[in-house]
């Protein structure tokens, strides 16, 4: 029998499920889940939110909301290991042991550090750590034991977090130079299309920039917020570039390829921003509704929510208490 290969994704829960998250993690994650030669572990990744958020209300509700997300949209919690992380307490256990291992330097060239460094120092402050704090700058070594904890090859990412696997590996080489071939070294699988869907703004969408476009909010809101969207000034009637355009790259997201080369002809044919905008919102509406039908009823039931959860957190124990007890025994933690 083929040994399965084990893909990891995980989400922060810093905020209501926003399209970024459905087209770039959860509906990529819950199609390979499907294969025969998959072991999927997803998971909520609560203690990553409190690095930019401190509303505990928030990361709460917030977890509830992508676990809901989660289930409304397909995942199987027979097929997959679903889990939250705060649920596995080996985790951090081994965060530690990595952060014994892991030199300063290499979380000094994290891009996240850096840009906080850069603008510390375009607002002209004194000490250029202000504000910046060791969740933060250890966040690397949490995602590193998010993955290694589970032994995952694969974790597909966008561009943006090439560094964060990059470093991974680099981890668990040094510790596996030091103290035996425990740790898995993950694979990152790049998507030209996961975390980079541009937000309201042109930016990626994301909670951090407030730019995201909410997919559980009624039919109004979600009309509101699509007409946010940034567009430039060409008046209707006028030939637009469709590869350059937030609405277009939004659009080919969520839309089948005869409709892209529809809405590609349009505008090609000058079609007027407002009316770019309609033709989103009316697909986005139909590609959610299945999704939101499915979330309305599940978010009725928490008992069931939680009860998936912590089945799915005995799952995932079950494969990283071996590993642990290997890895304490392996930098001699252990009795005598």
């Amino acid at each position: 029998m083929a040994v399965k290969q084990k893909v990891l994704t995980g989400i922060t829960t810093s905020g209501t499920p926003h399209l970024g998250n459905l087209v770039g993690a959860i509906l990529p994650a819950i199609e390979a889940s499907k294969g025969n030669d998959t072991s999927s572990f997803l998971f909520l990744a609560d203690y990553h939110s409190l690095i930019k958020n401190l509303d505990s209300k928030l990361t709460h509700e917030s977890s509830f909301e992508i676990a809901a997300c989660w289930l409304a949209c397909g995942l199987d919690p027979e097929k997959v290991t679903f889990y939250r992380q705060s649920d596995i307490p080996h985790i951090f256990e081994l965060s530690w042991i990595l952060g014994c291992l892991t030199s300063k330097g290499l979380l000094n060239r994290a891009h996240a550090y850096k840009a906080a460094i850069s603008d510390n120092e375009l607002n002209g402050a004194k000490d250029v750590d202000k504000g910046i704090t060791m969740g933060l700058f250890n966040y690397p070594i949490l995602m590193a034991a998010d993955i290694l904890m589970f032994s995952a090859d694969i974790v597909p990412v966008g561009q943006d977090q090439k560094q964060h696997i990059e470093m991974t590996r680099d981890i668990a080489l040094r510790f596996n130079h030091h103290y035996g071939d425990l740790l898995t070294p993950p694979e990152a699988k790049i998507s030209k299309e996961t975390g980079v869907l541009p937000g309201l703004d042109g930016r990626k969408m994301s909670k951090s920039y407030k730019n995201t476009i909410p997919i559980f909010s009624d039919e109004d809101s979600l009309k509101k917020t699509i007409m946010k969207i940034k567009t430039n000034s060409l008046e209707p009637g006028v030939p637009k570039d469709s590869t350059d355009c937030n609405i277009f790259a939004i659009f080919k997201s969520i839309a089948e390829e005869d409709d892209i080369k529809s809405f590609q002809k349009m505008y090609e044919d000058g079609i007027g921003w407002g009316d770019a905008k309609t033709y989103l919102f009316d697909h986005l509406s139909l590609f959610l509704s299945s999704y939101k039908k499915e979330y309305l009823k599940i978010i009725k039931d928490r008992v069931y929510v939680e009860s998936v959860l912590k089945e799915g957190a005995n799952k995932a124990l079950e494969v990283s208490t071996p590993l642990i007890e290997d890895i304490r025994n392996s930098v001699g933690i252990k009795g005598f």
